[in-house]
């Protein structure tokens, strides 16, 4: 278990002693540490408060050195929007993307600046997360002014275990997170049902693929007098939202499978909300169940680079391993007649990180072949938005739905 510590009454660094905090003792204090991204705990901490200029935190902060919150909560909301506001001044001009088809910069390809977007942003997200605050054995937060973070902690973390330290950006995540899953995500092709997403799940607000696997034509059954597949496989099911689509345009049973626990246990409350536990089966395994089915339906993450946070696993895919997973085994978990929908973004192709040309040649390694492909423009507000750096990219993207059998 990583720990972090630091010195209560001890201003020196951050410029804000006053009289009263001079004659106080000061004391070492410790407490577990937690990070989504898997950060190492930092070698350095400062208590900061109210009184801390945004000037001081910046180059604390960027010097590597952790600002433990200890003044009021929203003083603290504030300090993390102003040294937002300082990277994002400091940061260099981002390097547009060139429109796809065209020639890039000298010296400059697409994938260049999408890597150099990943890693401003990257650098920003360690900056402002060297901005922590502590929770109580019960994950109170006992800060003027702070909200009850406790639900909505349980429900990210589970059980306590004792006081914790976690980046506040963290934390607000946390409490993002808490209201969608609170209030759920609005489906429409579930009759305008909502999925309430969990913590680190991610969440269907994109609903552009559930649409594509609402409307794509369900594949003839292994056998002549069966209308529509008897079993389905919705590989990576995450919310569940897709294996929920399935059962309710009819089949007669879907085995939803995921790896992560967070996941899991998101897709069997959505199931379960939605009345659908009978005939949706919600599996701990990787990739493929045993047995075959007449459907299979994989939404794996879109873009081949290494993930950084729980939340991005659900966009990340390094080395693309679940697609070539998903391929590979495809054709030995069907049934005769049986598809594989695939669903696909191709930003990646883009952004110069997969060619088409790889993606065919992977249906041929796999012994697929293309029975058809449906199409979808995203509809999510970053597709129009100029300012973007890789604004070209997105407004170019297509969505598809590959329907893919054996030979």
């Amino acid at each position: 278990m990583s720990r972090i510590e630091w010195t209560e009454n001890d201003h020196a660094t951050t410029g804000t002693a006053t009289g009263a905090d001079r004659h106080a003792e000061a004391s070492v204090q410790h407490a577990r540490w937690h990070s989504e991204s898997g950060a190492a705990p930092p070698r350095r901490v400062a208590v900061v408060d109210d009184r801390t200029k945004a000037a001081i935190a910046y180059r604390l902060a960027c010097e590597g050195t952790a600002l433990l919150w200890s003044g009021d909560f929203h003083g603290a909301r504030q300090l993390l929007a102003a040294l937002a506001r300082r990277i994002d001044r400091k940061a260099p001009a981002p390097r547009k993307a060139p429109a796809p088809g065209s020639p890039p910069a000298p010296g400059a390809t697409v994938a260049d600046s999408f890597h150099l977007h990943r890693r401003a942003r990257g650098h920003r997200a360690r900056v402002l997360g060297m901005l922590l605050v502590r929770l109580d054995d019960d994950y109170a937060l006992t800060l003027r002014r702070a909200p009850d973070v406790r639900a909505a902690c349980h429900e990210a973390y589970g059980p306590p275990d004792g006081p914790m330290v976690v980046s506040l950006r963290e934390l607000l995540g946390v409490i993002g997170a808490h209201e969608w899953r609170s209030k759920g995500v609005p489906v429409p092709a579930l009759d305008g049902d909502r999925i309430h997403p969990h913590y680190g799940v991610f969440s269907p607000v994109r609903g552009e693929y559930v649409d594509l696997v609402a409307r794509a034509p369900l594949p003839d059954a292994a056998v002549r007098d069966a209308p529509r597949p008897r079993t389905a496989f919705d590989i990576g099911t995450g919310t569940g939202v897709l294996a929920a689509v399935l059962a309710r345009r009819g089949v007669d049973r879907v085995v939803a499978t995921d790896i992560n626990p967070r996941a899991l246990a998101c897709a069997r409350g959505n199931v379960e909300r939605l009345g659908l536990a009978g005939r949706v089966e919600v599996v701990d395994t990787g990739l493929f169940p045993p047995g075959r089915a007449a459907l299979a339906v994989c939404n794996p993450p879109w873009l081949p680079a290494r993930p950084t946070s729980a939340v991005e696993q659900g966009v990340y895919d390094q080395g693309g391993a679940m697609l070539h997973g998903f391929l590979d085994g495809l054709a030995d978990h069907l049934e005769p007649a049986g598809e594989g929908w695939l669903i696909l973004s191709d930003l990646a192709e883009h952004l110069e990180l997969r060619s088409r040309e790889q993606l065919l040649a992977a249906f041929d390694a796999a012994g697929l072949r293309v029975v058809d492909r449906l199409d979808i423009a995203p509809r999510h507000p970053r597709a129009t938005d100029a300012t973007d750096p890789l604004h070209a990219a997105r407004a170019a993207e297509v969505t598809s739905l590959w329907r893919l059998t054996p030979g």
